[in-house]
Formats: C-alpha cells, sequence, structure tokens
C-alpha cells in the first residue's frame, strides 16, 4: 500500500491486522468477502459497490467484527444523508478557503511507535461561521481519502490553542454542530481516539475542555489531557515525527497543510470523492422501525426525513 503522504512502519499492516484479530490474509479477505455481499442486498443503499480497501478499512475501526462494520457502513451513508451540509459538493481550493488563515492542520506523514497517526490543528486567528463549516467540510474530504490510504492503529488528536482566545472560541462553536461532527467521525468514519492533547496556558482551557466534553463519550472524555508545553507531547508521539516548530524534524506544519490540500483537491481524489459521496441511503426503501431503532438515540440533533 502506497500513500502520497502518509508512511508506514515496515510491520504495521501486520500488526494493526493481529490487533483486531485478522491477521492472515486468509481471514481478511474472507471478511471482506461477507461485508461485500452484505452491502450488495441494501436495498435502502443508493450506492452498493465499494472499492475492498474501504470496506478493508471499515473492518479495522470496526476492531475486526463484521456485524459491527456492517453498522458502521449502514451509519456512514445514512450520516451523510441526514447531514449533507457537511459534504461539499464539489472539492476545489475554494471549498476550504474559508479556513486557510483560521487554522493550521494537518495529518502527520510518520506513525508513532504504537501505529498510530496524529492529527494535528493550530489555531492562529478568530474563528466564524463560515470557518467553522469549511473545517468540518475538510475533516469529511480528509477522512475520505484515509479511508482508502491510511492503515492505522488509532488517532492522536493535537489541539493546539496557545495563540488563540479560547473565550471567544467557546463561544462561537455551536455544540449541536460540535456534536454532529464528532458522531460522523467516530460513529460514521470509525475514528479510534487515543489521545487528545490540548495544549494551552490559557486559565480559560477549563472552559474549552467543558464545550468538549458535552459532546464526547464518557471514555473519550477521559482521554483529554491538558499541557502548558511541548514536552509531554514529546514523549507521548516521539518528537522526531513533529513539524519543526514542533521541535522534530517534519516540514512546517503550514508546508505540510499545504501538500495536504494539493492531495485532496487532486484530480484523482476528487473523482474518488465524487464516486463515494453516493453512498447515501433511500429511507423510503428502509423499514421505520429499524430506523428507529438504531438512529434515534444518535448523538446530535438529526432533522426527520420526510418520506413519500
Amino acid at each position: 500500500m502506497e500513500g502520497k503522504i502518509l508512511e508506514f512502519h515496515p510491520d504495521t499492516i501486520d500488526a494493526v491486522r493481529k490487533e483486531v484479530n485478522l491477521d492472515t490474509n486468509e481471514r481478511m479477505e474472507e471478511a471482506v468477502d461477507i461485508l461485500e455481499e452484505w452491502v450488495k442486498k441494501q436495498t435502502h443503499f443508493v450506492k452498493r459497490d465499494f472499492p475492498r480497501m474501504y470496506l478493508e478499512s471499515t473492518l479495522i475501526t470496526a476492531k475486526g467484527l463484521v456485524e459491527r462494520a456492517k453498522q458502521r457502513i449502514d451509519k456512514l451513508c445514512t450520516f451523510k444523508t441526514l447531514m449533507p451540509d457537511f459534504y461539499p459538493s464539489n472539492v476545489t481550493r475554494e471549498t476550504f478557503a474559508s479556513i486557510d488563515n483560521v487554522v493550521t492542520h494537518a495529518h502527520i506523514p510518520k506513525l508513532t511507535k504504537q501505529h498510530y497517526r496524529v492529527y494535528l490543528m493550530k489555531l492562529i486567528s478568530e474563528i466564524n461561521v463560515a470557518a467553522v463549516l469549511g473545517y468540518y467540510r475538510y475533516l469529511v474530504v480528509a477522512s475520505e481519502y484515509l479511508k482508502m490510504n491510511d492503515y492505522t492503529a488509532g488517532f492522536v488528536i493535537m489541539l493546539d490553542f496557545r495563540d488563540a482566545n479560547i473565550l471567544s472560541f467557546v463561544t462561537k462553536i455551536g455544540p449541536v454542530e460540535l456534536g454532529q461532527i464528532v458522531t460522523l467521525m467516530t460513529d460514521g468514519y470509525g475514528m479510534r481516539i487515543k489521545r487528545i492533547d490540548i495544549i494551552s496556558d490559557s486559565k480559560m482551557v477549563d472552559s474549552l475542555v467543558f464545550l468538549f466534553k458535552q459532546v464526547l463519550s464518557a471514555k473519550l472524555s477521559q482521554r483529554i489531557q491538558v499541557h502548558k508545553n511541548l514536552e509531554v507531547i514529546h514523549e507521548v508521539v516521539g518528537k522526531d515525527l513533529l513539524p519543526e516548530e514542533y521541535g522534530g524534524k517534519e516540514m512546517p506544519l503550514r508546508k505540510l497543510n499545504e501538500k495536504w490540500l494539493d492531495i485532496l483537491c487532486s484530480k484523482e481524489n476528487v473523482e474518488f470523492y465524487k464516486e463515494i459521496n453516493q453512498a447515501r441511503t433511500d429511507e423510503s426503501c428502509r423499514q421505520a422501525d429499524k430506523f428507529n431503532e438504531n438512529y434515534i438515540g444518535t448523538p446530535g440533533s438529526f432533522r426527520a426525513l420526510s418520506v413519500d
């Protein structure tokens, strides 16, 4: 497996598969086959064919459990129908222009020793409504790319608020929309978040943690840690894989940000995104009781579907 920006350890695929009990090619192929056949039979799916790598990624996030992987695909297709605003109709540089001068961020190319992918976001100026939506759309497009190109045992989320006005940030973030994007990332894309590290020495950081805890599960809330400097971060993820301004050997975060934009807006990825964005649901073909059973209790406020 080759990524245009993502790097892996020589044993990453074997180690990640072993962790989810799919440690032989035969076991993985069998699980993907089952998932592939199941997708073809789902009459409420608008799209009934997925790349095998997409299905394999789903199995990894589902810890190798086929039934959980089925639920995850169903949820992701449903969320695309319920939350269309998070999915841009097209992907160009202009799609993310609203966040250009608000955040600098990137998934770090190198993995940690534990095969975790680090996502680093630095808030650099005041946010606004357009920037928030643009950021959520970026996360969605990047997540689709990662489904086809990444192989990890989980994610470490690093949020750098050292130069940010935290009070302003907290008052401008809508908890409902934040809850929806968190649900989409965790329940839809299956992001296995191992840590959430906030870097800030602000006295208002507790209000930021409180905001996040409103929308995160109890388990994830316990994984939030606040640091006043980078020393602990260096110990946790390994200093060298970080951007140079964070004491590491990787290219600066701004350059990584630009490289990611080039990849996400490339012709190849745009074509893939358009195709996979069709993977939604036709709720008129789903039994109402099944929808109620699976989604009414989902975190976040979703508009009721009007089905003729």
